[in-house]
C-alpha cells in the first residue's frame, strides 16, 4: 500500500514570515505540493490563472460552495477564498504532501471538515518585531499596520488550537524547525507502517 499525502496547515499574523517559509520549504521537498486557492478578486498584473489563484466568477464560486466543493472558504475584503476539497483529496490519494497557507478562520473549519491535517503556527518572536517588519517594508499606510497589530493579538490567541509553533526569530532556523516537524511527521509510525505490509508480515 502506498503512503497518504499529508496536509500541512500554516497560519500566522501578517508580518511574522509565513510566505517566505513557505517559499523555502517547497524548495527542499521536491514531493512537496502548495495548494492553489480559487477566488472571486480580479486578478493583478503579473499573476497567472492556475498557478497564483484559480480566478473564478462570484457565481461560480457560490455554486461551488453550495455543492460542497470546499474543505473551508471564506469572505476577506469584500471577496471570496477557498480551498477546493477534490485538490486536497488528490494530492492525498497519490501519496502527494499538500501545504495550506491559510488564516486562522480557515484553519478552523478545516479542523472541523477534514481529517488527519497537520496544524502549524508561526509566531513573531514580539509583536514590537512584527510592527518592526510591516513598518519595514513601507507598503502599508499607518493606519492599515494598526489594524494589523490587532488583528495579530486575535490571531496568536488562536494558537493554542495548533499541534505545532514556530517563532520566526532567526530566518534559518525557523526554515530548519519547520522541515524538522515535517520529517517528523512523514516518520510517524501510523503513516509508515501500512507501506511495509511484506516487511511485518514475515
Amino acid at each position: 500500500m502506498s503512503r497518504q499525502g499529508i496536509l500541512f496547515v500554516i497560519s500566522a499574523p501578517s508580518g511574522a514570515g509565513k510566505t517566505s517559509l513557505c517559499r523555502a520549504i517547497i524548495d527542499f521537498f521536491p514531493d512537496l505540493r502548495q495548494s492553489i486557492s480559487f477566488t472571486t478578486r480580479p486578478i493583478r498584473g503579473g499573476e497567472q490563472d492556475g498557478v497564483d489563484y484559480h480566478f473564478v466568477s462570484r457565481p461560480s464560486f457560490e455554486a461551488m460552495v453550495a455543492e460542497g466543493a470546499f474543505a473551508e472558504w471564506a469572505e476577506v475584503h469584500g471577496n471570496l477564498y477557498g480551498t477546493a476539497l477534490a485538490t486536497l483529496e488528490s494530492c492525498r490519494d497519490q501519496g502527494l504532501d499538500v501545504l495550506l497557507d491559510i488564516d486562522c478562520q480557515g484553519a478552523a473549519q478545516l479542523r472541523r471538515s477534514y481529517s488527519g491535517g497537520v496544524f502549524i503556527f508561526v509566531l513573531p518572536p514580539s509583536l514590537e518585531e512584527l510592527r518592526r517588519r510591516l513598518e519595514g517594508r513601507q507598503t502599508d499606510r499607518p493606519e492599515v499596520i494598526e489594524r494589523r497589530i490587532a488583528n495579530a493579538r486575535t490571531e496568536i490567541d488562536a494558537a493554542v488550537d495548533y499541534d505545532y509553533l514556530i517563532i520566526n526569530q532567526v530566518f534559518p532556523q525557523a526554515v530548519e524547525n519547520l522541515k524538522a516537524i515535517m520529517l517528523a511527521e512523514r516518520s510517524r509510525t501510523a503513516r509508515v507502517l501500512p507501506t511495509l505490509p511484506q516487511l511485518f508480515s514475515l
